[in-house]
């Protein structure tokens, strides 16, 4: 080969290896990066469908081109189920990371305080799962958005439910900590005002998978209730299924489970899950048709599973914040808060709307009844109810939320 001829080859193969560098780099744009905060190895249950949830939206946000031609990512931390971990989770986060905001978490405690790292910070955070009222309303800030229908909505959704009964004398239980607290005093609350003569006879408070479900059975049992209000959940539910039903205690009571008909927690009782039980929950199994059996089905086809509720709300989540960053036209955080407030977003279970006078979303829940099908506690004679309908009034937010907002 002549010098020239070689020259020319050199020339030529820079020309090819500029050319794809520039291409490399316009395909592999700096990702938008989401710092995911959740309680994964002791809520694994849940956690991992919900992380799965979150994947499915990537895969399909990021192959139709990314949020402002970048790649959507989100950097996973657990928690520890600790308050104090998850703030110093998501101080490196923010700092070290370079996430644009924070979401996750299921435990409202865990929540609530980086609720208000939050607002201390001036950093977006989106509450995906953790329920207590007090995250939009007393404790509210600017910074935090919630997504799941909270404690508020879900139980005045069952105490619309318990109002049509002849119940009169009722029995709670629930953790005793901010979701249980928030989900019981809602309760009173709704079902008081839909029928004054409601009376509630005993309030049972278990510490957070610690109950001693023989001792609270038979505390309820001596209060003689017409109906039982539980929240218990995870490891707490089927101890406090299996020892209620061995001793009759929900034999001609009507019982409200929050919660309780998620599969996460209804799938592990299997042949003891309750039957009869007014709850709420996700029926993934009974979609024919719509974006609800299209999620499903795309779930499936990817993990070789079925969904969870959180696989459900952990891509929404992903679709929520994909939808914000779009609408903000940027990452900074002034412009992130400001196109949360009245967001829409479409989702499996229809439009939601990030309500602008609290930062909490309309989406809803399903409430049906619990059954036992082929040995398996299943939802059955459900419905969805819109979370738009079971909200408060501006006026009604007036005075919940903090003065400053």
């Amino acid at each position: 080969m002549t010098i020239r001829k070689m020259t020319l080859a050199v020339l030529a193969g820079t020309a090819f290896t500029l050319l794809g560098a520039a291409s490399s780099g316009a395909i592999a744009a700096d990702p938008i990066k989401i710092g995911e905060i959740n309680h994964y190895k002791r809520m694994a249950a849940f956690a991992g469908p919900y992380k799965n949830g979150i994947e499915l939206a990537l895969g399909e946000i990021n192959a139709a081109g990314g949020v402002l031609d970048r790649p959507l990512e989100f950097i996973y931390r657990d928690d520890q189920g600790e308050p104090g971990e998850a703030i110093k989770i998501a101080e490196e986060l923010m700092t070290r990371e370079g996430t644009v905001m924070l979401t996750g978490t299921i435990l409202s405690n865990v929540g609530l305080a980086l609720s208000s790292l939050a607002a201390e910070k001036k950093y977006v955070y989106l509450a995906a799962e953790p329920l207590a009222d007090a995250l939009v309303w007393a404790k509210g800030n600017d910074y935090t958005f919630r997504l799941r229908a909270s404690t508020y909505m879900q139980a005045a959704m069952l105490a619309e439910e318990a109002a049509k009964t002849d119940a009169l004398k009722y029995a709670t239980i629930a953790p005793n900590y901010a979701y249980g607290k928030d989900a019981v005093a809602a309760f009173k609350a709704a079902l008081t005002a839909l029928k004054p003569e409601v009376e509630f006879v005993t309030e049972q408070w278990p510490a957070l998978f610690k109950i001693d479900a023989g001792a609270e059975v038979q505390a309820i049992e001596r209060a003689k209730p017409d109906a039982i209000y539980n929240v218990t959940f995870g490891g707490d539910l089927a101890k406090f299924v299996r020892e209620g039903t061995t001793r009759g205690l929900f034999d001609g009571r009507e019982v409200y489970g929050l919660l309780t008909g998620e599969p996460e927690y209804l799938e592990p009782l299997a042949d003891e899950a309750p039957a009869g039980w007014t709850v709420t929950g996700y029926p993934w199994y009974d979609f024919t048709d719509g974006a609800n059996k299209v999620f499903v089905d795309a779930y499936i086809a990817e993990f070789d599973e079925t969904p969870k509720i959180g696989s459900l709300v952990g891509y929404m989540t992903a679709q929520s914040i994909a939808a914000a960053i779009t609408a903000a036209g940027s990452t900074e955080t002034d412009d992130l808060v400001a196109a949360f407030k009245g967001l829409n977003v479409d989702t499996p279970v229809g439009n939601i709307v990030f309500r602008e006078q609290d930062h909490q979303a309309t989406m809803g829940a399903f409430v049906g009844k619990t059954a036992l099908v082929d040995d398996s506690g299943v939802m059955v004679d459900w419905t969805y109810r819109d979370g738009a309908d079971y909200l408060p009034t501006d006026e009604e937010v007036a005075k919940l939320r903090p003065a400053s907002e």
